[in-house]
């Protein structure tokens, strides 16, 4: 099944495209709010997008956004998106709170010797063991109910947040909320 953004939000507008492109067109770079897929699309002529501003990228007629251009990864961003990115990814992850704690709560070993919450940072052994015994207790219902369960587990929702930066940097070899860059962004 292929995985298509609906909705995203404006991280960064350039009303005359990027510099150094031959063709001027108004160019944004945007963040997909289900999948976090990095996007270039180019809005619609005589629009303008304000960062942090929602739109509709999906198949139906489009009020903003003419086309697509692609994806890009996190270096393609200007250094504004790639600053309001981190700002957009912290807003989704606690506005889709119960899907992360679903993912806490669901999640298994990824094979025999490592867990799928050790790809998290920060979750070594001993708050892995902290996380399971809490779970298998009663489920989490909260990111502030995993802080109050788990000692010195800080803020989960600030662990999810960096993770989905390392997988939109492309560092992972695991991708647990990201689309895996495309293979014409691999870098060898």
């Amino acid at each position: 099944m292929l995985r298509r953004e609906e909705n995203a939000v404006v991280l960064d507008f350039l009303p005359s495209g990027k510099s150094g492109e031959a063709k001027r067109e108004p160019v944004a770079q945007i963040l997909g709010d289900t999948y976090f897929t990095l996007l270039e699309v180019v809005a619609k002529a005589g629009t303008t997008l304000a960062p942090g501003e929602k739109v509709y990228i999906g198949k139906e007629v489009r009020d903003k956004i003419d086309y697509i251009k692609g994806r890009v990864t996190f270096l393609d961003l200007t250094s504004q998106a790639q600053r309001a990115c981190e700002e957009q990814v912290k807003a989704l992850v606690l506005a889709r709170e119960a899907e992360f704690i679903g993912f806490l709560n669901r999640a298994d070993a990824l094979n025999i010797r490592v867990h799928t919450l050790e790809m998290l940072p920060s979750i070594g052994k001993r708050h892995l063991m902290a996380i399971l015994s809490a779970r298998e207790l009663k489920p989490f219902a909260s990111f502030v109910d995993v802080r109050e369960r788990v000692s010195g587990i800080g803020h989960i929702e600030d662990i999810f947040v960096n993770r989905i930066i390392e997988e939109l940097r492309g560092d992972s070899k695991y991708y647990l909320f990201t689309k895996a860059p495309s293979r014409e962004h691999e870098r060898h």
